[in-house]
């Protein structure tokens, strides 16, 4: 691959060009910085002092793009201004190019112009004073460290300000990208929590609907057609009133309506009534505490509810049982039914609910499972879950 040179930065050319006008405008004038008569003049012709001129010209068009190089070859130029007439242009723009070096080169180049730049300085203080031996002596230290370190000096200062400043910048972005995600993570968590609920409060009525429905449909008997659509119509206007709680908190961003209660373990038993009403055989065992934490209660009425709902909808004829147990530091729950082939009438179902209630278990840190298990009536399906209880907890 061919080399490309750097293009000149529009600014630097700007600067370079304003740098020769003036040096030759100042030539021009004959407004040199030494005269011959100084005895420190090598080169007497004027027109020496322009070659250096158009060097450090040159490479203040190559100040950023090539900063090391611009460096070295003005260093070269004001050599060769320093045996000339001089141009007071020409150590001006000197002066730049160590700032810029020290501003737009490597941080190796930043760190190492500073240091040297005091090493001169500090050379051409000392020197001069032990070999004149007078006071005078002490401005060629001077100027040497206005020349050179003073600007290597203000680069450094600048760079840091600008690097602190982009580092600044970048904790922003970064702040603001991890502000996003956690904005999005809250949102697909939001989602998730609805579903859950959703689910919860509105898949058992529409599995009860869709059975007995189902049951009235294929069997002619006026009788039992009239108790199924007593049931139906019980489970949807339950349904519909969960519908409506769960959409009024839903457009409601009012911060003065009473937040709704959520459902606690006191209400097992006439969600048991329920599942019995829908044709269930349910016995509830319950023995726990009188106050536990919200999260708790409302995990454990959600996994009992949606364990009755897959009971109604997927297990065969027999007993449901629903058992809880607080034993130090948990609350066992456990929900077994008939498991095998259904005769009857059966809903679908797509797992979700599986899904919600191995999230609120996680989300408390407890543990999980559901599966056929044996036992000495059959086979039977289980749902077993184990909620932490922490000691002290505000109920």
């Amino acid at each position: 691959m061919a080399f490309t040179p750097p293009r000149p930065h529009r600014v630097d050319l700007c600067i370079a060009a304003a740098g020769l006008l003036g040096g030759l405008l100042l030539w021009g004038l004959g407004l040199d910085t030494r005269t011959p008569q100084d005895g420190l003049v090598v080169l007497e012709s004027p027109w020496w002092v322009l070659p250096p001129l158009v060097m450090t010209a040159g490479c203040e068009a190559l100040r950023r793009a090539m900063p090391r190089t611009a460096l070295l070859v003005g260093w070269a130029a004001l050599t060769l201004d320093t045996i000339t007439q001089g141009s007071l242009i020409t150590v001006l723009m000197f002066t730049d190019l160590v700032y810029a070096a020290v501003l737009y080169g490597p941080p190796t180049t930043a760190r190492r112009v500073p240091w040297v730049s005091g090493l001169v300085t500090i050379t051409f203080t000392v020197v001069p004073i032990a070999a004149f031996r007078k006071p005078e002596a002490l401005l060629i230290g001077v100027v040497v460290g206005l020349v050179s370190l003073m600007p290597a000096a203000t680069g450094w200062i600048v760079r840091n300000h600008r690097d602190a400043a982009e580092a600044a910048r970048l904790r922003a972005e970064q702040t603001a990208l991890l502000a996003e995600m956690d904005r999005a993570q809250a949102v697909v968590s939001e989602r998730a929590r609805m579903a859950r609920e959703l689910h919860d409060m509105v898949a058992n009525h529409l599995s009860a609907i869709a059975i007995h429905s189902t049951a009235a449909l294929s069997l002619d008997d006026p009788d039992t057609s009239k108790e199924a659509l007593g049931v139906i119509r019980e489970n949807s206007v339950a349904g519909l009133a969960e519908m409506r709680r769960l959409i009024g908190i839903l457009r409601d961003s009012s911060d003065d309506t009473e937040p709704s209660v959520a459902p606690t373990l006191d209400g097992l038993e006439s969600l048991v009534a329920g599942a019995r009403t829908n044709g269930l055989d349910v016995t509830l065992d319950a023995d726990h505490a009188d106050t536990l934490p919200a999260p708790v209660e409302l995990a454990a009425y959600r996994i009992v509810q949606e364990s009755l709902t897959n009971a109604l909808k997927h297990a065969s004829p027999g007993r449901v049982s629903v058992v809880l147990r607080q034993p130090d530091g948990s609350l066992d729950i456990l929900v077994t039914s008939p498991y095998g082939d259904r005769d009857g009438p059966s809903a679908p179902g797509s797992g979700a609910g599986l899904v919600g209630m191995r999230e609120r278990v996680a989300l408390l840190g407890g543990t999980f499972e559901a599966g056929p298990e044996s036992s000495g009536h059959g086979k039977i399906w289980s749902v077993r879950a184990a909620l932490p209880v922490p000691q002290g907890e505000p109920a």
